[in-house]
């Protein structure tokens, strides 16, 4: 039976305040709280609490049948148990119905994956704490930021335990070949590769309301249609989309919401089913393996990281963060750490793109900034205050090879003080104790000895007169 796989993302990055070059040194808070409060909470309200609704209802308006995965970055948990607590009430509902798999992505949704192999697992990780905290789920398929995939990240997600990742159905890597069976990565044979389909992804997240579109207007049916008609063999259909599609991207009034809710009811008259992912990789074998050389994303034409890391002032920027990772991974400050992975997230990056035609108006339609200079500047003088930061607790004069050094012996220090100070509790036990039995033997030796006890008298006969 065919089968649909639909993946809802949700993330929202921590937006910097305007941050001058006289605050360097100054000012060591770097978020704009508002912004972040007017923008969390009015997506929430449009977009995340409806679209949760619309599947909590087709769940259960279908028995069971309809069944999703959603992946949600650890920045996002944060803004919205902050500001719009009730949306993560409704996650919990969702997850309680064992129909909504969590798919764990990059905790501050970060580009780690590219340059810093130990921040990524880090990141991973603590996304799959948060799933088990919040939802009472095990997270066993990885969803990389932007689906960014390559050979070399194949291995570090298989040696964390997941199963899957989550991956864009690239042309320039497929080829002929289609995204709608499940592959194995050629790095990591065990792992199995889920391609987006995204023609099929991208009719509903962008072109849904485009009038000048030749298959306007998009109905549920004629949807399905397309999706039934594919080649019989070809068992899994792969829909990843943010959840903010529906509502934000594609308003209310559209009719996007309607369109979802009517999709398992026309799925059901043509054969159509729904998986999770863990499901996928466990029902369905894969064709074959897949090699992926240079990374690939879901973003923009060339489905590239150069959304990313395109020009040079992405590039500088990207340089000067990572070269304090090492410093950051060894400190112990929870502030900095916070906000070494806020300023990791990608969007940041994002909006200094320079790309001109479709790419740059997608970049420049998500800016808060004026121009890619802006966004530039604003993160360059933030980052000038957290380096400024990090050198007042391991200077950048210290060679990382040399810090390593330092911080090893101060490591073996303190473990040796920590081994002697057992020893001497020990002692000191044993010296107590000591003293202890030394006092009791005294005095059982200098205690007078005990008069022998005396014989009870025996009574006097009395002499019976006749």
């Amino acid at each position: 039976m065919k089968a649909i796989c639909f993946n809802f993302e949700i993330h929202q990055p921590f937006r910097l305040k305007r941050y001058r070059f006289f605050d360097i040194g100054n000012d060591h808070y770097y978020y704009d709280d508002f912004t972040n409060d007017d923008i969390v909470t009015r997506i929430a309200h449009q977009s995340y609490i409806p679209a949760a609704e619309t599947l909590l209802r087709m769940i259960e308006d279908n028995g069971g049948r309809f069944k999703a995965s959603i992946s949600i970055s650890g920045v996002a948990v944060e803004q919205l148990q902050q500001y719009v607590p009730e949306f993560i009430d409704l996650l919990k509902k969702l997850a309680a119905t064992r129909c909504v798999e969590f798919v764990a992505q990059p905790y501050a949704n970060s580009l780690a994956s590219l340059t810093d192999p130990e921040e990524f697992r880090q990141q991973m990780e603590a996304s799959c704490t948060l799933i088990r905290e919040l939802f009472g789920l095990k997270a066993t398929v990885a969803r990389n930021t932007e689906f960014i995939y390559d050979d070399d990240i194949a291995p570090q997600l298989a040696a964390m335990g997941f199963k899957g990742v989550l991956t864009e159905g690239a042309k320039h890597i497929l080829g002929w070949k289609s995204p709608d069976y499940v592959y194995s990565a050629a790095s990591a044979p065990k792992l199995r590769l889920l391609m987006r389909n995204a023609k099929l992804s991208e009719d509903i997240a962008v072109r849904f309301s485009d009038t000048s579109w030749s298959e306007y207007p998009l109905t549920a049916d004629k949807y399905i249609d397309w999706i039934a008609s594919t080649p019989e063999d070809e068992q899994i259909v792969n829909l990843f989309m943010n959840l903010d599609t529906f509502g934000e991207h594609q308003p209310a009034m559209t009719g996007i919401f309607q369109f979802l809710e009517a999709l398992p009811r026309f799925a059901a008259e043509r054969g159509v089913g729904f998986m999770t992912p863990s499901e996928v990789i466990a029902k369905i074998k894969p064709v074959g393996e897949l090699s992926v050389v240079h990374p690939i994303s879901g973003a923009d034409e060339a489905r590239d990281t150069s959304a990313w890391l395109g020009n040079d002032l992405q590039n500088e920027a990207f340089r000067k963060l990572y070269g304090v990772a090492e410093r950051v991974h060894l400190c112990s400050d929870r502030r900095l750490k916070q906000d070494w992975q806020y300023l990791q997230g990608a969007d940041h990056f994002f909006f200094m793109s320079t790309k001109s035609m479709a790419d740059g108006a997608a970049h420049r339609m998500f800016s808060p900034y004026e121009t890619p200079f802006q966004a530039f500047t604003n993160y360059m003088n933030v980052l000038a205050d957290f380096i400024v930061r990090v050198e007042e607790q391991y200077p950048l004069s210290i060679e990382n090879e040399e810090l390593n050094a330092l911080l090893m012996t101060i490591r073996n220090q303190a473990t040796e003080i920590e081994t002697l100070n057992k020893e001497l509790g020990s002692m000191r036990k044993n010296i107590e104790q000591y003293n202890v039995e030394h006092k009791l033997r005294e005095e059982k030796e200098c205690a007078p000895e005990a008069a022998p006890a005396k014989k009870p008298r025996a009574k006097a006969k009395t002499k019976k007169t006749k």
